[in-house]
């Protein structure tokens, strides 16, 4: 049952505005300190009324006693203060009533130790100390005192205290929600801002460098980070509806040619190229789910991979006719923890882009190097100028300014081989080859054993 109240409160704490919680808790913190801060102070004025009679108390005594050393009775005593000069057992031998004082008041005052008696009314306040006579008697010699209003005292520092507890949280209370309401002006401004705040716009810095500002300016970082993820968003998005486009229309096309002409011989040439277009259309579906999933962060389990068995799994599954592809490699494995399918990806992609632009000849090279393995494609083509270095792996970047079938696939190739390259912490990047085309190096990190 307390646990529910519990959340429901908390729930309706939550709903409260930022302002009412921090000025809630700055009074209600106030307010109990004060209040403690009362209580304690109303208990000493009890111990300072004490003290003050004390040092009044301590001159009389003292005088008191020399007198009765002199053999002389003690002098008047001021108003309020009784002097008694006692034998060591508490009776009176100054020829006045007993004092009223217990035996073991008596003790108390004989060891030279002050006696309060709260239980009188008024309380009473006896300072005493043993004294020799002329005569070689022990003489005990007591000063005493009534502490009228020790209690009222007590009380009304209390009701005064409380009164000053309950003010001083109040005004607390008030300068903090009024100091709590400056402060959180510029952060109403920023989403005040922030609501009407065009694409591509920036929300205004604040001119004190403080928080604020800081937040501010990660609110920019962060509008400028969305912009870019848009932006890239959007060109992917139209890059992929453009290739899409053309596969789809080419096979339409196709298929009303041969219902338009059912010729037998027709027919054959269109299913070829319906065909084709299918392949490529799924190549490109398969390479827009790939991308898709890695950015969700969906990796296969990564396992360990030989890169050389791989590569020359990769160069047989090349199409006879093409460039000359020769293979340089360590006579053992070099292993990589990756998933096979990805190695199979990045070993297609870079070699069918390679033999797309070589003019005969392509080398693979595979490398081991410490801590990671190296894999480098070179052609003799025309390369990748310097100007496209930086952005040949963005995805549907092609340096041909053409988009036609006959410029090199839909541009997702490359992209995709940086793309699990990176997600297993390797690096992939071109340069310009020694046989005068591209190369293509792509890093690894060695299995660990």
């Amino acid at each position: 049952m307390s646990g529910a109240l519990g959340r429901i409160v908390g729930r309706l704490w939550l709903r409260r505005t930022l302002r009412f919680r921090i000025t809630s808790v700055a009074t209600v913190v106030t307010l109990v300190v004060l209040l403690l801060l009362a209580v304690q102070t109303s208990r000493l004025i009890g111990p300072l009324l004490v003290s003050s009679a004390d040092a009044q108390l301590q001159t009389i005594l003292d005088a008191a006693v020399n007198r009765v050393r002199d053999g002389a009775p003690p002098a008047d005593s001021p108003v309020g203060v009784r002097v008694r000069v006692l034998d060591t057992a508490g009776a009176p031998v100054d020829g006045v009533a007993a004092a009223p004082l217990g035996p073991e008041d008596v003790r108390t005052l004989k060891a030279g130790t002050p006696v309060l008696r709260l239980q009188d009314d008024p309380p009473l306040r006896w300072l005493g100390t043993v004294a020799t006579a002329p005569d070689g008697a022990q003489r005990l010699v007591v000063v005493g005192t009534t502490l009228t209003g020790y209690f009222a005292a007590q009380a009304r520092a209390l009701d005064w205290l409380v009164g000053a507890a309950l003010l001083g949280a109040a005004a607390v209370g008030l300068a903090t929600w009024f100091a709590v309401r400056s402060s959180l002006r510029p952060v109403e401004r920023l989403r005040s801002a922030a609501t009407r705040l065009p694409a591509g716009r920036r929300l205004p810095l604040p001119s004190a460098h403080d928080e604020l500002r800081s937040l501010a300016a990660a609110l920019n970082g962060l509008l400028a980070r969305r912009d870019e993820a848009s932006e890239r968003l959007r060109r992917f998005t139209g890059d992929a509806a453009h290739e899409l486009r053309s596969p789809v229309a080419s096979i339409r096309i196709q298929a009303e040619v041969a219902v338009a002409n059912p010729d037998p011989d027709l027919a054959h040439e269109v299913l070829a190229e319906v065909v084709h277009e299918s392949e490529r259309l799924s190549s490109l579906v398969e390479g827009l789910l790939t991308l898709a999933r890695s950015d969700a962060g969906e990796l296969p389990e990564a396992e360990p991979v030989d890169v050389v068995t791989a590569a020359r799994a990769a160069m047989d599954r090349l199409a006879d006719g093409g460039p000359v592809v020769s293979m340089s490699a360590p006579s053992g494995p070099c292993w990589v923890s990756a998933a096979p399918a990805e190695v199979d990806l990045v070993l297609d992609n870079l070699l069918r882009n390679a033999t797309r632009h070589a003019r005969a000849k392509v080398t693979v090279t595979v490398l081991a190097r410490v801590k990671s393995v190296w894999l480098v494609v070179d052609d003799d083509g025309h390369g990748v100028a310097e100007e496209h270095r930086a952005r040949v792996f963005d995805r549907f970047y092609r340096v041909q300014d053409d988009r036609a079938r006959t410029s090199g696939g839909a541009g997702l190739g490359l992209a995709l081989v940086a793309e699990v390259v990176r997600r297993r912490g390797g690096t992939v990047e071109v340069g310009e080859s020694p046989e005068g085309g591209a190369r293509f190096q792509v890093r690894w990190r060695e299995l660990q054993t």
